[in-house]
């Protein structure tokens, strides 16, 4: 627990992010959508009625800047707090100081990083003292607080999206770095338009890190009477690999199974192995998305090509011999193939229409003709009586009913024309125009064609 020792001036040894911290609303890069003349944030920051809020955002987008700005504008006492160094016996300190403030008249805002690595007990803890109004509660979280924040505290809490900065504003903050004496003001520094923009588009929208990048490239540069000249091989070393957003156990994850689903259902193979390699390149397991192809396979295209079920488990199989790197290609060669396949998600909705049938109606018990009868009592209670058996029919079909009686007319799979399932909705529509019919000596025959 610190106060006020985030913001302190002395930074002279900081690293350069650190030191070009913007101290003020006209400073700030980004977030316009936020921040611009007339926005909601900007204007509770200016007036000083900042209420508990939660910044939600990537890396290096401007969440402890936002809550440094307020520090230095708020007539408040404003406490920072981490979410990885304390613990609730903290949490129970700083919210007693807090209290006692509000009883003299005095507003508290603390400002809590990493919210999201508070347990559920530790957010709790919090939310008496906020519903009081002892204090101002500003969180910051990489991670959707829908998952991570308790929903009682962040109902209380207003929620801001910040967005990963653009190129362009990257790039300007890199110039205003060249710039300012605080940055490489005070040194010449030869840098081109372009190398800037390649910092810029390698950072990905963390300031920080295009920062970060930024002195490496300056420190590893050649010094000269003239000044410091940025070389194209010593950036190249400073950007040779991006560190791509992927967590493993985060939002990300799923933004990125969920753009690779979506791009193979929409018939896009080159999204769709962008978004692949973008998870292999992150650190995910070849095996986890081999099973995601596998639930693909007869989800999104099932009887419409029955083979792609056999391409995923194949390559499944084949990311298990193989693992990484090698098993990449096998990997494009399933998400290929389930892009180009026809689609049709018929079976997914008969599981799905099914499933609510049996959750909202009562469990029916088994049609005695359905019921298997190994013992004599079970025979005498005519178990089995009715059951017809479709191999002694030239058509082999019968007239039994298999529903229960109260789900007699229910039908679930109601297949497309798409790829092979016409063929399976031709004949599922024959089966059904035949069990139609009353059964008699005149019932006609099941077609030739489609018996075999």
């Amino acid at each position: 627990m610190e106060q006020m020792t985030l913001f302190d001036n002395r930074k002279e040894n900081a690293p350069l992010a650190s030191r070009l911290r913007p101290a003020s609303l006209s400073d700030f890069v980004g977030q316009k959508h936020l921040l611009g003349p007339g926005r909601m944030l900007r204007q509770l920051i200016e007036r000083d009625q900042i209420s508990s809020m939660i910044f939600w955002g990537p890396p290096g987008v401007g969440k402890t800047t936002l809550a440094s700005i307020i520090a230095g504008r708020t007539k408040a006492d404003f406490i920072n707090f981490s979410a990885v160094t304390s613990g609730i016996k903290e949490i129970k300190e700083v919210m007693n100081q807090a209290e006692q403030s509000r009883r003299m008249g005095l507003r508290t805002v603390l400002f809590v990083d990493e919210i999201h690595r508070f347990n559920k007990a530790q957010q709790d803890a919090f939310l008496p003292f906020v519903e009081r109004g002892s204090i101002t509660l500003i969180g910051a979280t990489t991670e959707n607080p829908s998952f991570e924040v308790n929903a009682a505290l962040l109902s209380r809490c207003r929620v801001f999206v910040l967005k990963a900065l653009e190129e362009t504003d990257l790039a300007e903050l890199l110039e205003n770095a060249l710039k300012n004496p605080a940055g490489f003001g005070t040194q010449n520094v030869r840098i081109t338009p372009e190398q800037i923009r390649a910092v810029a588009a390698f950072a990905d929208g963390d300031a920080r890190a295009a920062l970060n990048t930024l002195e490496m490239a300056v420190l590893n540069g050649e010094i000269s009477a003239q000044g410091i000249t940025v070389t194209a091989e010593g950036l190249s070393q400073c950007i040779s690999r991006k560190s791509l957003l992927y967590d493993k156990n985060g939002e990300e994850h799923y933004n990125l199974i969920s753009a690779l689903h979506k791009s193979m259902r929409n018939s896009d193979p080159d999204a769709a192995v962008y978004w692949m390699c973008r998870m292999l390149e992150g650190g995910e397991n070849p095996l986890y998305i081999a099973r995601r192809l596998i639930r693909f396979a007869s989800e999104d295209i099932g009887m419409a090509d029955s083979h792609a079920l056999q391409v995923a488990v194949s390559v499944y199989q084949a990311c298990h011999f193989l693992g990484m790197p090698e098993c990449d290609v096998h990997l494009t060669h399933a998400v290929t193939y389930l892009s180009l396949a026809p689609k049709s998600n018929a079976l997914y909705q008969a599981c799905e229409s099914c499933k609510q049938d049996i959750k909202a109606l009562r469990a029916e018990p088994v049609p005695l003709q359905l019921r298997n009868a190994p013992t004599k009592l079970m025979k005498e209670l005519n178990y089995g009586k009715g059951y017809e058996y479709a191999h002694d029919t030239e058509e082999k079909l019968t007239h039994m009913e298999c529903m229960p009686e109260s789900l007699r007319d229910r039908t679930y799979y109601h297949p497309t024309d798409q790829g092979e399932e016409r063929q399976a909705r031709e004949r599922l529509e024959q089966i059904r125009d035949w069990k139609q019919q009353v059964p008699s000596s005149d019932t006609a025959p099941f077609p030739a064609e489609i018996k075999e």
